[in-house]
């Protein structure tokens, strides 16, 4: 399905781009229902769980899903979103059509239901989801290695990095110390996937401190 715009802008806001989500999943037919279970935007991308339900209350019959024990079935679904010329529009893909976009978090995923192959394309976006979700969201001092080296605008290429962060204005953003030269570099989270924590930040604090944190953990 391509993209659908809404010429009279009646969505605006994100209470109004939730609100149609919504509706988007609901639906009432003859012998089934549809209804929203739980909705989450992570950046310009709407990710909803639906589930499905039959009006007579027999066990809905999938060939993508395993029937839940309340006889219904749960559904990943993926909403694109852009605003063009003010109107807002939305492209929608099942999670078994292989959408690209794969962020959705974890509590959303561990409502979908079971899947009957392993195989599947809504399988592997599931993984990718974890994987992302998997990435660590390093503090503040933390020295890590990346995955693989970082090559840079000048050639040249990073590996080891140490979190630490830049001000603009009255903001705090989020960059690394490269080891090798101490120069700064903002990277992706995407960057920091398969990264490894040489040391912890928390590591440098009193040893009685250390040992307080480290029971928080």
């Amino acid at each position: 399905m391509g993209w659908l715009f809404y010429a009279d802008r009646r969505v605006q806001t994100y209470a109004d781009e939730k609100a149609e989500i919504t509706r988007l999943c609901t639906s009432h037919g003859d012998t089934r229902k549809t209804e929203l279970v739980k909705a989450c935007k992570v950046g310009s991308t709407w990710y909803a769980a639906a589930k499905v339900t039959s009006i007579d209350g027999s066990p809905v019959e999938d060939t993508t899903y395993v029937t839940d024990a309340d006889g219904s079935i749960t559904f990943g679904a993926v909403f694109l979103t852009r605003y063009d010329d003010g109107c807002w529009g939305y492209k929608d893909m099942e999670e078994s059509a292989g959408p690209n976009e794969s962020r959705a978090p974890l509590g959303l995923i561990e409502l979908l239901s079971n899947l009957k192959d392993e195989g599947s394309y809504a399988h592997a976006w599931r993984q990718r989801c974890r994987d992302w979700a998997a990435i660590p969201d390093y503090e503040e001092g933390d020295k890590i290695r990346l995955a693989t080296p970082v090559t840079l605008t000048d050639g040249s290429t990073c590996q080891i990095v140490t979190a630490t962060h830049y001000k603009r204005g009255r903001q705090k953003r989020r960059c690394y110390r490269i080891e090798e030269t101490g120069g700064l570099v903002r990277l992706s989270k995407a960057t920091l996937a398969g990264s490894e924590l040489l040391s912890s930040a928390k590591g440098a604090v009193s040893p009685v401190l250390a040992e307080y944190l480290a029971g928080r953990e």
